[in-house]
Parts: structure tokens; sequence; C-alpha cells
């Protein structure tokens, strides 16, 4: 309790700072969900406050994220669309599944998985960052349009066919259940059909036409309507956003200019009086807990959904762990991965049973909190507080923003969590694999069969596809590379014997590091811990590579890391028999020979030694 209060005054900026970046985004992702805005909020409110109290992370602001957010949209519409369209009748099973995933993350932290996270390949997550990206954006073309397939008559009429015959199927089915045999009697069935008003076949279409144009596919495919039906009041409230949120980052970060375009552009809907489509409406008042997720419950209804709650769970808990990663840099300390997954699964269990949207670790309000002062956990659960407070006082005005200015933060959300890192590095690649004549490289494949499979077809599938792909290629190298070099021995980790005569004064001043087997996504981790052990006296690091066959492009970027690291620290780095593959790997993004120059590889370690002498000064 103690060190909980020992940076009060900088937990409590960091906190109400942190709290006010998420209030858009809260709104925005709810609204994305499929379940409003205020599920973005109860999420953001209960998330954040409980994975900070429980978690592993001091930093850690937890809430609603894209990705988070992305899945959740395909769990919300695919529930929907089995209940007729009725959002409040899908709500216990929608709730049920992601109390489930909160459970799953709870079991992961206790059965201490948090540490097997890691080994998730480069590409994938790539891939699957940049297409929750897309999908975002794409999904987010229509509101900024102000279209809204179910309000355009015309398209919803051409439902119609379509709503009468899945109405006459469930006076079917209902007959079937009660023990009426249709054919003998078709007059009741005629009855049950005349009692059918034009609202309810209304409704119907609409939500047929609202689930036709869902999606990536189903956004591309309404968008010729929608560009003939453009609501130009929408679209300039849209386009203001964005444009402030990026504009205003080049005056000041001292503000949130997510935030500044929120206000700005409501304030200026509401003052002038314009017609514009508001979100829906926020509750008043405390959050109550869903007790028709009891009432109502039935396995039947989630069982399809058990795997998808799993893929929230992982997704949650390397979203959240690799935020956990960002905070230690920063403030450089050590979370802990377990028990942070146990306090991310609280959190999304708690805020499901209030009606809210998972979520994760979020990096950007994490980055807010430290840089606004935040060090301990009150931090992450003032910054819950200051929400639920929001929600409290401001609910009537916030159920004023417009949809569209919800429509324009979602599309930066887009662009700035695509990784363009992984897409940049796509051309230079190694090709490693032949298909027929054609030479690709297996890194590019992989991140675009995921990217694809995730836009088009299904998330949660996607990166099931994507892990496969990579474990076979995986093995595949390893074993030719096996074979290769079938003849080495393992070796200790001691001196080689070209390294005993290394004079004994420079022992402190230079570091000697065997790297031993490839570098790819399972080592990373333990390289990335290479340098803790170089001692504070080293002012040269020698990394022996003879054995380290091959590097994939996690490794790759682990090594650049790495080498960014000790190049601010000052430390020189030589490379002693670098061999080919990592080599070119290394050349692709300009490791060499921007981080280690030509004249700093050498071919054997005699020469490597005959450099240190006649450049490294014996200091202690």
């Amino acid at each position: 309790m103690k060190n909980l209060f020992s940076n009060l005054r900088g937990d409590i900026f960091g906190g109400v700072t942190a709290g006010i970046v998420a209030l858009p985004l809260a709104l925005a992702f709810g609204v994305s969900s499929g379940l409003g805005p205020s599920a973005g909020l109860y999420g953001a409110i209960f998330i954040s406050f409980f994975a900070a109290l429980f978690g592993g992370t001091n930093t850690q602001i937890s809430g609603p994220t894209a990705p988070m957010t992305a899945v959740s949209m395909v769990v919300i519409a695919g529930i929907i669309a089995v209940n007729d369209g009725d959002v409040n009748k899908a709500l216990p099973a929608i709730l049920t599944v992601f109390i489930l995933a909160g459970l799953m993350q709870i079991g992961l932290g206790i059965l201490g998985l948090g540490k097997y996270i890691r080994y998730i390949p480069y590409p994938v997550v790539s891939g699957f960052m940049t297409a929750i990206g897309v999908i975002i954006l794409v999904t987010q073309i229509l509101p900024s349009l102000g279209y809204y397939p179910k309000d355009d008559a015309e398209f919803v009429e051409s439902f119609k066919p379509v709503a009468e015959e899945l109405i006459l199927e469930n006076i079917l089915k209902e007959e079937a259940g009660e023990g009426i045999l249709v054919l003998e009697d078709f007059k009741e069935t005629i009855d049950r059909a005349e009692k059918v008003t034009p609202d309810q076949i209304l409704k119907e279409s609409q939500t047929l036409a609202a689930k036709d144009a869902s999606g990536v596919v189903g956004a591309l495919k309404a968008l010729p309507r929608a560009l003939q039906n453009i609501n130009w009041l929408e679209l300039i409230l849209a386009l203001g956003t964005i444009f402030i949120i990026y504009g205003f980052k080049r005056i000041t970060k001292a503000v949130p200019s997510t935030l500044v375009a929120l206000v700005v552009m409501t304030s200026i809907a509401i003052g002038f009086g314009l017609n514009y489509q508001p979100i829906e409406r926020i509750p008043e008042g405390l959050p109550t807990i869903k007790t028709e997720i009891f009432t109502e419950f039935s396995l039947g209804s989630i069982a399809p959904y058990i795997f998808t709650a799993l893929t929230l769970a992982l997704l949650g808990a390397i979203d959240s762990l690799l935020t956990s990663v960002v905070a230690d840099n920063m403030t450089k300390t050590k979370h802990k991965p377990n028990k942070e997954l146990v306090g991310q699964g609280i959190g999304n269990t708690i805020g499901a049973l209030f009606g809210g949207i998972p979520g994760a670790g979020a990096t950007i309000r994490t980055v807010v909190n430290i840089n606004s002062g935040g060090k301990t956990k009150l931090s992450g659960m003032i910054a819950g507080v200051m929400l639920l407070v929001i929600l409290l006082a401001l609910a009537p005005l916030a159920s004023k923003i417009p949809a569209a200015v919800l429509a324009g933060i979602l599309i930066t959300v887009g662009i700035g969590v695509m990784d363009y890192k992984g897409l940049r590095a796509m051309p230079v690649l190694p090709k490693d694999v032949k298909f027929g004549p054609f030479k690709l490289s297996s890194e590019v494949i992989i991140m675009l069969v995921v990217l694809l499979l995730s836009t088009f077809w299904n998330l949660v599938y996607a990166v099931g596809v994507g892990l496969v792909i990579a474990s076979l290629m995986f093995m595949k190298k390893i074993g030719d590379l096996t074979a290769e070099r079938s003849d080495v021995k393992p070796i200790k980790e001691e001196a080689w014997k070209d390294e005993i005569g290394f004079p004994e004064s420079l022992k402190e001043e230079v570091f000697i590091k065997h790297l031993k087997g490839p570098l790819f996504f399972g080592s990373t981790s333990e390289f990335q811990n290479l340098t803790l052990q170089i001692p504070d006296t080293a002012s040269t690091v020698i990394m022996r590579l003879g054995r380290m066959q091959y590097m994939d492009q996690s490794g790759l970027y682990a090594m650049e890391d790495m080498l960014q690291d000790l190049k601010t620290k000052g430390v020189e780095v030589l490379f002693v028999n670098l061999l080919k593959q990592p080599r070119y790997m290394m050349e692709r993004i300009d490791i060499i020979p921007d981080f280690i120059p030509e004249e700093h590889i050498f071919k054997n370690f005699n020469d490597c030694a005959s450099w240190v002498k006649e450049n490294v000064e014996d200091k202690y």
C-alpha cells in the first residue's frame, strides 16, 4: 500500500491524462464493435481499473484496442446474425463469449504460459496488424461518407423478398416446434403469416441490408451506392476530424490531438445546429451488471465461439505483453508476464459483466501515462476512475457526438496500427522459396497470407493458417541447415581455443559473446537479454557468429534493436565469421554498414584480436 501511494502526484497526472486520451478511442471502438459507444466506455473503465490493480506492469493503461475490437466485431456480428439481427437478444451470448475469453486469460496466467507468447513469429503478427488497419479503414469509409445501408430505402427494399422468406422460415420452425403438421394444417401457417406487419418485414430487411454491407467485402460492395449518396455534411465532419488529428500533432503533442478533434468538431456540429447523425445514446448513471448473462445462458449459443474466445484471450495476451515490453524499456523496470495476464483476464471478465467490450494493454495510452508522470498501478486505476467520472458527468453531452467524427478518429487509428516496418521490408527480404520458375520470400508469403485471409475471410483462422505455414517453413529451413552442419558438435559457453591468448588486461573493456544456433522467432527473447550480460566497463563487444547459421525477420529486428541500444551507450560491436545468410539479411535493412561497417567484420578471431589490441585502450 505504501508503494502504491509513493508517487501520488505523478500517478494522478498520468492517470487523468491517459483517461482523457482513452475517451475518444473508447467511444470509437464501441461504435465500431457494433455494441455502441457505451460498450467501449464500460470496457475502458473496468479493464483499466482492474487490469492495473491485479496486473504485473505498474504503468500499463488498458482498455479496448484496435486488434481486440476487430476480433470482437466478428464475434458480435456473427451472434447478432443468428439472433434475427436483434442486439438485445444476442447480448447475453456475446458477453458470455467475452467473459470466457477473460477467464481463459486468467487460466493462461495461472498456468504460467505468459512466457510462451513470444514464440509467435513476426510475419504473422505483422500481417495481422496490417489487416486490422485495413479492416478498420475500409469499414469506416461508409460512415465517413454519411452512408448507412439500413437507412437507404431503395437498398433495403431489395432485401424484402429474402426478409419475407426468413420470416416464413421462422414461422415454419415455430410450428414444427409446436408439433403442427404444416402440410395438413396450412391454414395455420397462412393465419400466422397474415399477422406479420410491414414494420416487421422492414426491420428484417434493414438487418439483412446492414449485414450485407458489413465487413471489408460488404463495405466494398456497398461503396458504389455510398458514392452516389454522399452526405457532404458527414464527410466534412469526418475529414475535419482527420485534419485536426494530424495537424494538431505538428503544433504540440502536449494535448492529445484525438481529444482536440473530438471536442472541436462536436462543438461545431452542436453549436451551428447542424443536421448530423449522432452516435447511439449513452445511458446515464452507474453501469449495472447484465444479469441476463446468467438468466438467459445457453451453452449451445456460445459453443461455436469457444475457439474465437481463445483467440481473443491469446490476442489480448500478445497485445498486453508487447505494451508491457514498451513500458519496461521506458521505465527501466521488469514486468511480470503471468501476473499481467491474470490482471488482464480479471479486467476483461468484469468489464464483460457490465456490458463492456474486451481490451488489452494500450501502447499509446501507456506511453502517455509514463510521460505524464505515472509510475505505479495507481495511475491505471485513476485512468479508469477518470472515465467513470466523465461517464457520470457528461453522458448526455457525449451522446450528441457525431458518428462521422468517430469514423474519422477510427480512420486515423487504422492508418496508425498498420505495421509499416514489416511492409517496407517486403521487397528486400531474401527469396528463399521456389514455386516453379518463381523465387519468393517465405517471410513475405506468410505476411501476405495472414493479411489477405484476415482482411477478406476470417481473422481467427488467418492467424492459425499463418502459424502453421510459418512452422512448416521453419522446420524445413532448420532441417536443411542441420543437414549441412551435421558434423558440428555442441560447445559449452566458455573461451574457445583461439581466445586463450587474448590479453587479460582487456577483459574488462572487451566482452566476447558466442552465438550458437539460428536467431529466429523462438530465440529472440533470450537474445534481447544479451545487453544485460555486458559489464558496464565494456566499451567493445565481439560477437562470434560462426555458429549462427540462420536468421529470420524476427531475429533480424531483434539484432537491430540490440545494436541500436549498444550504439546509444557508445559500445563498439565487432562481428567475427559472419555467415552468408545472416549477412544477406543484415545488408537488406542496412545494419551493415549503418551499425556495423565493413572494417568491423572479421573472417577470424585472430584478425579481430589484432584490431582490438591496436584500437581498444586499457582503462581498468
